[in-house]
């Protein structure tokens, strides 16, 4: 590696961390300006942008947006939060399970801040400390993004994979992904049954508990979505969205039933958009669902935000690791033939600082089959692309911190020793070794 290659690799690092550093849309802001700096002060060739994973975004987060507009997301977390009250006393495994697959169904993560409070009111009426069931549950709902059929990791790693001669779709993703990530979901739980002092015997809690404005805060009030009249409407919305999504996933189960051209067949990427959008529609149509209120409300927001960040992320590392490939793989070469699973570590850190697993597999993967790493075995590591809880500056994280009205679920004083730190390393790893030995087995 040249002292040239390492400067530019630490423009592309800084932009990183910086961005990271403030947030929200400038991760992909502040990394047009890394792109700026590689392109016109060293002369790189620009890369691609990453238009077909952007436009995927920009359909599935339109689509779950008018679902919320119409009352529609109101209806899952009131059928979730009935779950959960049926039975409180498993609300450390529950409350995971509901949050990922809530993600699963919407494609992103952003649609758990209803369900969090209520997580947290269960947890102190049932007396089991809110940290154990809302750190982990905060965990699982960014890890059920690669167990998304819309979510654009997936939708990525697939184009990605078949675009590299690894012929994969994205129900045969999911059959790894989702078993996979349920069982280190599980075993983030478990770890987490008794984590911390209960209630009971933990003297911080029990001094708040002394002041009579603590404990109102505390106790006195209750939050619940079982209050809300849902619409007929909202419940036709929910519909929708399902039966879009079931036809996404029998579209590319069986690819045979596309429309074909002479130049090659309609392409999976193409049909989440025409179908997604469509469903909007008939949102809008059937459902009274406001387009502006979809615009204003958290999910289409927070999709959008994810829209430029992958935009600005993708784009500049594709630009120094394509101007670099020959390199890179004379560096690898020895340590990926002797040992290919190393990648999820790459895959890891990488999400630490970008805080995107889609802008991670944009990034990454075209990189890691460059290398020649074989597609069974990225397949096997794809759980590791979810490494954003290790600083706790997810929105998501703070939000499950700011709900905890228990004040167990912390950053910690020490940036690292927060509350989710071992549920996420637990899921991760857990989650990672499944799925590569499911891989190793169908593929």
């Amino acid at each position: 590696m040249t002292i040239t290659m390492i400067i530019q690799l630490l423009i592309v690092l800084g932009a990183l961390w910086v961005g990271s550093r403030y947030g929200s849309l400038a991760l992909g802001a502040i990394s047009g300006i890394g792109l700026a700096l590689l392109v016109f002060g060293f002369g790189l060739k620009p890369g691609t942008p990453p238009t077909d994973v952007i436009y995927i975004i920009i359909a599935a987060v339109t689509c779950a947006g008018i679902m919320q507009a119409s009352g529609g997301m109101d209806w899952l977390i009131q059928i979730a939060e009935k779950t959960l009250r049926r039975h409180p006393d498993r609300i450390t495994f529950l409350a995971p399970l509901s949050t990922f697959f809530l993600t699963i169904l919407v494609g992103t993560g952003h649609v758990v801040y209803t369900l969090m409070p209520i997580i947290c009111d269960i947890a102190l009426k049932k007396g089991i400390r809110p940290e154990r069931p809302c750190a982990v549950a905060s965990v699982a709902s960014q890890v059920g993004i690669t167990c998304s059929p819309i979510a654009a990791a997936v939708v990525a790693f697939v184009s990605i994979s078949n675009a590299n001669g690894f012929d994969i779709t994205i129900p045969q993703v999911l059959m790894v992904s989702i078993p996979a990530c349920l069982c280190g979901l599980m075993a983030a739980a478990a770890a987490s049954y008794h984590r911390g002092l209960d209630l009971d015997k933990d003297p911080q809690f029990q001094a708040k508990l002394k002041d009579p404005e603590q404990y109102n805060y505390i106790y006195g009030s209750s939050a619940t979505t079982l209050d809300k009249q849902i619409p007929q409407e909202a419940k036709l919305a929910v519909y929708i969205f399902l039966a879009a999504l079931l036809v996404i996933v029998i579209l590319a189960a069986f690819p045979s039933l596309l429309p074909v051209w002479e130049s090659g067949r309609l392409k999976m990427n193409i049909v989440i958009q025409i179908v997604m959008i469509s469903a909007a529609a008939l949102m809008i149509i059937f459902c009274k669902a406001s387009p502006k209120t979809a615009v204003a409300g958290p999910v289409w927001q927070s999709g959008m935000v994810a829209v430029v960040a992958i935009y600005g992320i993708a784009w500049m590392a594709d630009t120094y690791f394509s101007n670099y490939t020959n390199e890179i793989q004379t560096m690898m070469t020895d340590i990926v033939k002797e040992y290919p699973w190393a990648i999820a570590i790459v895959f890891f850190l990488v999400s630490v600082l970008i805080n995107s697993q889609g802008a991670v597999v944009v990034a990454m993967l075209p990189l890691a089959y460059s290398l020649g790493i074989e597609g069974a075995v990225l397949l096997g590591v794809f759980p590791s692309v979810y490494g954003y809880f290790f600083i706790p500056n997810y929105p998501s994280d703070i939000a499950t911190v700011n709900f905890d009205r228990s004040g167990t679920t912390v950053i910690g004083k020490y940036l690292l020793n927060h509350s989710f730190m071992m549920p996420g390393l637990v899921s991760v790893v857990t989650s990672t070794i499944v799925a590569y030995m499911l891989a190793m087995i169908f593929y």
